[in-house]
């Protein structure tokens, strides 16, 4: 199933309701069969107490709630999970491996990671800084060289995986550039992140390491850049990203661990203010921010 985040509407007393689009993409509002499911992290909450899967929770409230149109879901949707922190890996693609080479006066450090068993992984936003659909994302007005970075997220809740997102890991790549240390500034900024549109569970994205993602960035109407790739040329698999991170690593209740992108615009490109980028990715859907500098 596919769960999106949405506004509650004037006729709700709660703010937010969580819908659930199921196997036949009928819609249905989960929040209008019970208040005390408003949120993804409520329903995940409610299933680790029960010892059951947040589809099966979903089904069992699915006949008490109100359908909703397919197409209001998809046009109002916001971050789908509110993430207590949002996680990023690096390097684990070829072509990500060679851009930071690229980019940097230190290549080696890259190889070295792109080589080892042990994963780059950082801090990426915490939820005053990350974005959702229709959201502008931000560029840093002190860099000149600011990339998206296309992503799959993996949603975790109490450090097991309970679904998956797409991510934008917005990054300044001549600050990173410069010198490694500065790898915080280049990638934990207001708006550095955006998430969306919804979280699909394992039942659809049934194989995480076989899934075509594609980014295409639009300026002033025009398609500036495109590319395409598949999660299948990723080094490292999605499930040994997730065990580095919890080694001696108290996680938070609901954490999103952005899994590294294959997908670099040139080195003649940057992210202008105005720039559409979207993103797709199978079975989860399309990701789209315009760009603010910030």
């Amino acid at each position: 199933m596919r769960y999106y985040r949405l506004p509650g509407g004037e006729h709700r007393s709660l703010s937010e309701s969580l819908v659930v689009i199921d196997d036949e993409d009928d819609a249905y509002d989960l929040t209008t069969a019970s208040e005390d499911l408003s949120s993804f992290t409520d329903l995940a909450r409610a299933a680790n107490a029960s010892g059951r899967s947040v589809d099966a929770i979903a089904r069992d409230r699915i006949p008490d709630a109100e359908r909703r149109d397919l197409g209001d879901v998809e046009e109002n949707a916001l971050l789908p999970v509110v993430p207590d922190e949002v996680w990023a890996a690096g390097v684990t693609y070829r072509i990500s491996e060679e851009a930071r080479k690229a980019e940097s006066g230190k290549p080696e450090v890259y190889i070295d990671v792109y080589e080892r068993d042990r994963p780059e992984l950082f801090l990426k936003a915490t939820p005053s800084r990350t974005v959702g659909p229709r959201e502008s994302i931000g560029v840093r007005g002190d860099s000149e060289w600011d990339v998206p970075e296309p992503e799959l997220g993996v949603v975790l809740h109490r450090g097991d995986v309970v679904g998956y997102t797409i991510g934008n890991d917005v990054s300044s790549r001549d600050i990173e550039g410069d010198n490694p240390l500065y790898l915080p500034q280049a990638k934990v900024y207001d708006r550095c992140c955006s998430l969306g549109p919804c979280v699909a569970t394992e039942a659809v994205v049934e194989d995480p390491h076989d899934l075509t993602m594609s980014l295409a960035i639009e300026r002033d109407g025009e398609v500036v850049y495109e590319g395409s790739t598949s999660t299948s040329e990723m080094a490292t698999s999605c499930e040994t990203l997730v065990d580095y991170l919890g080694r001696h690593n108290t996680l938070p209740e609901t954490l999103v661990l952005l899994t590294g992108t294959a997908l670099v615009p040139p080195e003649s490109f940057t992210l202008e203010e105005g720039d559409r980028v979207s993103i797709d990715i199978d079975h989860i859907g399309r990701l789209v921010n315009d760009t603010v500098v910030v």
